[in-house]
Formats: C-alpha cells, sequence, structure tokens
C-alpha cells in the first residue's frame, strides 16, 4: 500500500472505526485510484478524497408507526446524501433489519461512482430503515411507509434528492412512500422512482439491474469473442435482480441453474425457465414464498433444495461446474474459498448484480485468476440508469416504449463497459492485457466526479 493510500484509509479509521463496510467500499476505491492521484496532485492539493469520503449529510430520524394489533412500533431512519457535485443525489432505500450507517454510507458512496458511470447528471445517496417489510401487512407496510416519509420529505424533491427502491423496497412501498409524500407536498413530482407504470413510472425499471448486469456481462464476453449461448449461469438470490439477469440470460441462450433466499438455494441443472421462471415470479412478487417451495413444484433428479446454503456454499461442496457468476442478493456474499471454487469449476465470468457481493480477498482471486470481473459499481449501475432515464421522462411529461428504454439501457451499459475499459488501459494496463474493471470503473466514476468538485470550489 502507497503512503498516500495508507494515510487516507487512516483517516478513514479514525473518523469511523466501527464502519467496517463503508471503510471496505472506501479502501477499494483509493488503493486503485493512487495512479490518477500521482498524475493529478492538484487533486491531493484540493483534498478531493478527504471532501469526497465524507457524506455532504447524514441524517437520521425514529420512525412510530402501529402495527395490526394497535401496538406502537419505532424503527431507525436514515438517509445519507453523499455527493452532489455532478446531480441531484440519486441512491435507493433499503428497508432491512441488518441496515445501519455502515451499511447504507458503503452504499452511497458507491453511488456516487456508479451514477458518475452512467453519463447521467445524478450525485450520489442512499438510505433505508430498519423495518422488515417480510411477514408484514400490507396495511402495516403502508402505516411504516407514510410515518417513513413524514419525516423524508422534508430532505428530498427533483432536483434535491431522488430516492429509488432497494433491498425490501418495491413497487409496493414505492407506491405508498409516494403517496404520503405527495399528500404532504400537494405536488405530483418525480421525486421517485421505480413507480408504477400508470403513475410515472418508465417500463423497464423492474428489470434494469438485472438486464444491465447481463448486458455487462455481456460486453466484457465480447471482448474474448464469446456469448452466452450454451453457457452454464450461477445465479444468487431471487429478488428483483436475480429475476430479470434469469431473464436475459436466457434470452441471450445460457442456462440459468440458480437461486436462492435467506432459507436456502435450488440448484436446477436443467435451467430455470419457461414456466419453471413464470412460476417463480408469481412464489416471489405475489406469494411473497420461500424458494424451497420451487423444488416442491418441480420434484425431479435435476431439481435439488440446499437448506441453509448460499449459491456459492453449494457449488464448493458440490462441486458444481459453471462458466458465468452473477451475484444479485446481498454484499459480502461471495469469499476466498467461494471464489477458488468458481475458479477451479471453470467460472471465467462474474458480473455483479448486488451491492459489493464479493470481499476483498474473493475479488483478488477473480483478478489473479484472470477472470473476467466486472465490479458491481459498474455491472449494476443498470437500475439507477433507468432511473435516470425515468427522472428524465417526468421531466418531460411524455413516457419512452419498452423499446427505446431498453436501447437507452443497452447504450448506457456499453459506455460504461468502454470507460471502464479505457480507464484501466490509461492508468492501469496489464501486460498480458488482461483488463482490470475494477481499477477501470473506479477510476473512471472518480475522475468526473473530482472534475466537478474541483471547478465547484471548496463547498
Amino acid at each position: 500500500m502507497s503512503k498516500l493510500a495508507k494515510k487516507y484509509l487512516d483517516i478513514l479509521v479514525s473518523k469511523d472505526p466501527n464502519q467496517p463496510e463503508f471503510i471496505q467500499a472506501a479502501q477499494e476505491v483509493i488503493e486503485t485510484i493512487i495512479p490518477v492521484l500521482e498524475k493529478h496532485p492538484e487533486y491531493v492539493e484540493a483534498k478531493i478524497v478527504e471532501r469526497m469520503i465524507e457524506p455532504e449529510r447524514t441524517i437520521v430520524f425514529k420512525v412510530p408507526w402501529i402495527d395490526d394489533k394497535g401496538k406502537v412500533q419505532v424503527n431507525r431512519g436514515f438517509r445519507i446524501e453523499y455527493n452532489s457535485a455532478i446531480g441531484p443525489y440519486k441512491g435507493g432505500l433499503r428497508f432491512h433489519p441488518s441496515v445501519n450507517l455502515s451499511i447504507l454510507k458503503f452504499l452511497g458512496f458507491e453511488q456516487v461512482f456508479k451514477n458518475s458511470l452512467t453519463t447521467l447528471p445524478m450525485g450520489g445517496g442512499k438510505g433505508g430503515s430498519d423495518f422488515d417489510p417480510k411477514g408484514k401487512s400490507d396495511n402495516e407496510v403502508m402505516h411504516f411507509c407514510q410515518s417513513f416519509m413524514t419525516e423524508l420529505f422534508r430532505h428530498i424533491g427533483p432536483d434535491t434528492d431522488v430516492p429509488a427502491g432497494d433491498i425490501g423496497v418495491g413497487g409496493r412501498e414505492i407506491g405508498y412512500l409516494f403517496g404520503q409524500y405527495k399528500r404532504l407536498k400537494n405536488e405530483f413530482t418525480g421525486v421517485l422512482t421505480g413507480k408504477g407504470r400508470n403513475w410515472g413510472g418508465s417500463l423497464i425499471r423492474p428489470e434494469a439491474t438485472g438486464f444491465g448486469e447481463v448486458y455487462f456481462a455481456a460486453n466484457m464476453m465480447a471482448e474474448k469473442k464469446q456469448t452466452f449461448k450454451g453457457k452454464t449461469v450461477a445465479v444468487s438470490g431471487s429478488g428483483n435482480v436475480c429475476q430479470y439477469a434469469i431473464q436475459k440470460v436466457n434470452e441471450l441462450g445460457g442456462i440459468p441453474i440458480s437461486v436462492s433466499d435467506s432459507t436456502g438455494t435450488i440448484i436446477d441443472m436443467e435451467g430455470i425457465k419457461g414456466k419453471k421462471w413464470d412460476y417463480l415470479m408469481e412464489l416471489k412478487n405475489v406469494k411473497r414464498g420461500r424458494v424451497k417451495e420451487y423444488a416442491l413444484k418441480f420434484k425431479g433428479p435435476k431439481v435439488k433444495y440446499y437448506e441453509g446454503k448460499s449459491v456459492w456454499d453449494v457449488i464448493r461442496d458440490e462441486k458444481i461446474k459453471v462458466d458465468v457468476a452473477l451475484p444479485s442478493a446481498t454484499q459480502n456474499e461471495i469469499d476466498a474459498s467461494h471464489a477458488k471454487a468458481l475458479v477451479k469449476y471453470g467460472c471465467k465470468v462474474v458480473a455483479e448484480g448486488a451491492n459489493m457481493p464479493s470481499t476483498p480477498d474473493a475479488q483478488y482471486v477473480f483478478i489473479k485468476s484472470r477472470v473476467l470481473y466486472g465490479p458491481a459499481k459498474a455491472a449494476n449501475a443498470g437500475g439507477v440508469a433507468t432511473s435516470g432515464l425515468e427522472m428524465s421522462q417526468n421531466s418531460l411529461r411524455m413516457s419512452w416504449t419498452r423499446e427505446e428504454v431498453d436501447g437507452h439501457l443497452k447504450r448506457i451499459m456499453k459506455d460504461i463497459h468502454d470507460n471502464s475499459k479505457a480507464a484501466a488501459l490509461k492508468y492501469a494496463p496489464e501486460k498480458d492485457g488482461y483488463i482490470n474493471y475494477m481499477v477501470g470503473a473506479n477510476i473512471a466514476g472518480f475522475i468526473k466526479v473530482a472534475d466537478a468538485m474541483m471547478d465547484q470550489g471548496v463547498v
């Protein structure tokens, strides 16, 4: 580690010693942008890194609500408005018991670079609550969302901060949040993205992160003159990202074999497609059930359920061959042992649909093994890119067709790939021609934000 990188890391650890996820995310970026800082000492002189790792605003508030039994419940709400150098704060809301400041700061920090990579004018932010929507009635979720927005509304706006969904915040939650915002502000504006199609939402928005993840993987594979056709693909998670990654893999001729949730993992070596994918969509989006029910529905020698194991545990322990990995569940789901197993059993491509799903040790394994590795801030930027397109449609008071939005998404993911590749080759070229997309994405995202901060002075 260089002296400069150590200096910044010491600042991180001294200020936020109890925020491991945030330190992990920031350290990854800092270590990879050192070549840029060495070539541009003006960034160091202006303390761009010190200013960039500190959120512009951190908002913490209580969220009281009443459950179906008439009892008062209290959760904690957050909004991290991280950086607005290139546009209004933009980033999702996460409702999950694990939510805390460390996780939201890591997500907000990542969002700054991810949004920069999209080429759209969006800053970075993140928010959420330790509220768990699982097991709650629609009425309870509505009461919570209304209470949450009653505080949040004073901090957001279409030209200030535009939240979206994330884990635990889907179409239902966005609807309740938007309804309360409209009630409090007495105006109909594009303050949230991921809205319903018939009241300001965009086509392709639910699909965007999963589609974009696959598009990014396809762009990496095209560098090696490869395609998804006939490839065995492991996908983790079972939410929007996983669901639509599976759909797009099927469209491109791949064979998606896995889904997972907090209870366990399904491996279906015949491929999750057709009526099986239809059932998965109903199971998770309508019934809100567990993936175990998939195994009961489609019993057979090719379908197995593994209780309490992640997709990556199963691949490692059962020695399952895969060509492509699409981690789409949550942070740090792939550790070094998982990464080594993936490489051992034939994986040549990893594109991250979740935020920071690979630990630093796993990233090292992938890069050392010359796996085509698409980091989250590049590979899963399709979701926020399409949120930006939704914002554009709201501003124009018009709606684009599915083909138009998908075309924009495909172009944006190609641009992210090409910009990440160009930055990697310019600042961190490898002798064997390997493209380090992690370094490239961090550098490309950083330079755009850094230049905007330089232009705007010390603010």
